[in-house]
Order: C-alpha cells, then structure tokens, then sequence
C-alpha cells in the first residue's frame, strides 16, 4: 500500500467530521484540512478530477472561513459595545 491510500482515508474522514460540526469556524477548518489532504491524495493517486473540485474548493472554504472569523469579531464587538 503506497501513501495515497492512508491519506484518501484520512481525507474521507475529514469530510465525515465536517457534518458533524455545530460551529462554523471549525467547519470550515476541518473542510480546509480536508481540501488539503484530497490534493495532496489526489496528487499521489494521479486522479485529476478530486484534483480540480479540491483545488477549487479550497479558495471557496478560505473565504468563507474568512466571512465567518469577521461576523464572529463583529458578534463580540457588539456584545461589548451594548454591555
């Protein structure tokens, strides 16, 4: 067994941890790390499609990790703000 499989695994497993998540910030986070791992899997493999959705899906997960740090800041800029 060569390192692609473990890793194909491993991302796969990433994926299921991402429907399990509550918080939006660990979602994405999560979903970023397995972005990573289907590249690099899909790299090792020689599989061209899981290359092209992971790499583009990994700018979309950023952004969006991105949206979600700057409502949560804006949530406890609030929170303060009204105490």
């Amino acid at each position: 067994m060569d390192l692609s499989e473990p890793l194909g695994y491993l991302a796969a497993l990433l994926v299921l941890a991402t429907f399990c998540m509550r918080g939006m910030v660990s979602l994405r986070l999560v979903a970023i790390t397995s972005n990573l791992a289907f590249i690099g899997y899909a790299v090792l493999a020689g599989i061209g499609p899981v290359l092209l959705l992971h790499a583009l899906l990994l700018p979309v997960n950023a952004t969006r990790l991105w949206q979600a740090l700057v409502a949560r800041g804006r949530a406890r800029q609030s929170a303060t703000d009204g105490s």
